[in-house]
């Protein structure tokens, strides 16, 4: 359900004349402060926190622009982004879940390699065999053979238990361990797991046992607790050219451990000074929050990503291996090992880096759909801070390929959309294909007709037009425009009557008439 997203005005980089004078060697905090600003301007994303952290000392902490777009980019008191302004963290929330399942394994209550059904006897596949086979490193390292099941979370109105039940009818679409498969859903498994163990709900056991202990104050665990705050920014993404407003804070409580958090820059800090000294902090009773062992296990390379499956960022910073440890993905980068990982909710973003033998740490946080600058700032930080310069204008080079990236998609939409026959309608008239359409595993798909208009609503949040594309094909486009298009292809008994459509690539069959 993750859309390409790209957006970007006219790039206004670096001069190259800056670039030769930036191979000496530069104070990298204001010029990264300055690099933050220019990069914020360039991308037009409203809000923006950068973190730094290097030998267990807070460099920066900062924010920029605005909490929420108003009529223009007026920056006001009331609305400027702090070091305290909540953000997204994203499915940077996944190292949180997995220190939280560390100090379980520190505790003895629970294994890397347990089977899952040890603790989750109803976890269930509609393989019989991955259900028994599952163990929690295959959790944490999305080595599970099973597909993306996002659509159990995104914005369905299923409780966790109801996520849980639907799983039963998901299948692997590879063997277990045999290749990597980002599984958000998984992860929520994690936080059942860990809440299951520790007695309590994972929020609250990240809270009690994570938060507190660092003094992160201001982070929340779950995004209806960020949307109480008077101090948190609000989610953008871009509809026609325009910045819109209007996403939900809560997308993904329903499987909490795998992207839920929010927290601030000040909060930010507090957790890259744990990560880059784990048994630096102790807990109640003097002991450190995670066993050295435990942390080396966590950032140990546990699978091989293949080609295909990294960051699009590959493409420029050339890595000769990537691969993915517990809640990490990882890769070398200018003879540096680092570890890092994104967070994308719809209209949110973040990026933490790690290059843990130089105790080095960067986090960027924005308020932006897809807002690709996080790499370049995480970039340009590991060269500022770690080269002590910058020869590179990671800004303009990524704003380059993702512009081209956006360009090509375009591309790609219009030539299907080409294809298009001409003067070929529909065999019904549009009530015939009004109606609710099931499937066990995807739920419901509602189409009405309204005022002569048919349209389809799947959740929540998807809603759209269907119109009359071409024969039995409907053009479904959803009213964000993050969501894209969708093409809906309805099928007729032999009766001749409408009985079941097929929208991206999954069939459901319509269900009888309640009168």
């Amino acid at each position: 359900m993750k859309r390409p997203v790209l957006a970007g005005v006219l790039a206004l980089g670096l001069l190259p004349t800056t670039l030769l004078a930036a191979a000496k060697k530069v104070d990298p905090v204001p010029e990264l402060d300055r690099l933050a600003e220019t990069a914020r301007v360039q991308w037009s994303v409203p809000g923006l926190a950068v973190v730094v952290v290097r030998d267990g000392r807070v460099l920066l902490a900062k924010g920029y622009g605005v909490r929420e777009l108003g009529n223009s980019m007026t920056l006001t008191e009331a609305n400027r982004v702090n070091a305290d302004t909540l953000f997204a963290a994203g499915s940077t929330t996944k190292a949180m879940a997995v220190t939280t399942v560390g100090m379980l394994v520190d505790e003895k209550k629970l294994g890397w390699d347990d089977p899952v059904r040890k603790y989750i006897p109803e976890l269930q596949f509609a393989d019989a065999t991955l259900s028994d086979s599952l163990t929690v490193r295959d959790l944490l390292t999305h080595h599970t053979g099973l597909p993306e099941t996002d659509y159990l979370w995104y914005s369905n109105g299923l409780s966790w238990p109801g996520i849980l039940a639907r799983l039963k009818g998901v299948g692997p679409t590879a063997p277990l361990r045999s290749r990597f498969e980002y599984q958000n859903v998984m992860y929520g498994v994690v936080g059942d797991l860990v809440g299951r163990i520790a007695g309590m709900p994972w929020p609250e056991f990240l809270r009690h046992r994570v938060f507190q202990p660092l003094g992160m104050t201001s982070a929340v665990a779950l995004g209806e607790e960020a949307a109480k705050s008077s101090n948190h920014a609000t989610p953008h993404s871009r509809e026609d050219g325009a910045l819109v407003t209007g996403e939900t804070l809560g997308l993904v409580d329903p499987i909490p451990a795998a992207g839920s958090v929010w927290l601030s820059a000040n909060d930010e800090a507090k957790w890259l000074r744990f990560l880059l000294d784990p048994t630096a902090v102790k807990d109640a009773n003097g002991e450190p929050l995670l066993a050295p062992a435990t942390v080396e296990e966590i950032f140990r390379p546990q699978v091989v990503i293949q080609p295909g499956a990294f960051y699009p960022t590959a493409e420029k910073t050339q890595p000769k291996w990537t691969t993915y440890g517990f809640g990490w993905f990882q890769q070398d980068y200018r003879g540096r090992r680092i570890d890092f990982h994104t967070g994308s909710i719809d209209g949110m973003i973040a990026i933490v880096g790690l290059v843990r033998d130089e105790h080095f740490g960067v986090a960027v946080f924005a308020n932006l759909d897809h807002a690709e600058l996080r790499h370049a700032l995480m970039l340009s930080a590991f060269d500022l801070f770690l080269e002590g310069n910058l020869s590179r204008d990671w800004n303009h080079d990524l704003r380059t390929m993702y512009d081209g990236l956006r360009s090509k998609g375009d591309a790609d939409r219009a030539a299907f959309e080409a294809k298009r026959v001409p003067n070929a309608p529909p065999a019904h008239a549009l009530a015939a294909y009004a109606g609710t359409y099931s499937e066990p595993l995807y739920g419901d798909i509602h189409f009405t007709l309204d005022a002569g208009k048919l349209s389809a609503r799947v959740n929540r949040i998807l809603i759209g037009q269907a119109s009359p594309w071409h024969y039995e094909t409907f053009r479904v486009a959803w009213q964000r425009k993050l969501d894209g298009v969708s093409w809906a292809n309805f099928h007729t008994n032999d009766e001749g009557q409408v009985n079941a459509v097929e929208i991206d690539g999954h069939s459901y069959a319509r269900q009888a008439s309640a009168n």
